[in-house]
């Protein structure tokens, strides 16, 4: 399980933005999360509750989760289509010359104090 790791780094990166603007708690944590970036949201969220409770400025705060839909765009036909539903084949010309518009997200979109 690779997201407790995850999350030890999204704790680095709170704790460090908190102390930039002098924050004492964190009510929330705002992730964007791939559809196809291996990271299962479930065990993320379990993951944060243990860990952020082991921190002061963290303890009780909500890990949110938007979930970015992969999207795959076709050089062939200059389209877009759903990742997961069709794989690297273009639907509509059939192309393998194709690659990932988005989907592979692990970021931090906002803290909320």
């Amino acid at each position: 399980m690779h997201e407790l790791g995850i999350v030890f780094y999204i704790i680095r990166d709170v704790k460090q933005a908190a102390e930039e603007h002098h924050v004492e708690h964190v009510s929330a944590v705002v992730m964007n999360i791939g559809e196809v970036s291996t990271i299962v949201p479930e065990y993320l969220t379990d993951c944060w509750r243990w860990a952020a409770d082991k921190e002061d400025l963290l303890r009780g705060s909500a890990l949110k989760i938007n979930l970015v839909p992969a999207v795959t765009h076709c050089d062939g036909c200059d389209r877009e289509y759903e990742t997961v539903r069709y794989g690297r084949t273009c639907p509509h010309c059939n192309s393998e010359n194709t690659w990932l518009l988005s989907g592979r997200e692990v970021e931090i979109k906002e803290i909320e104090v």
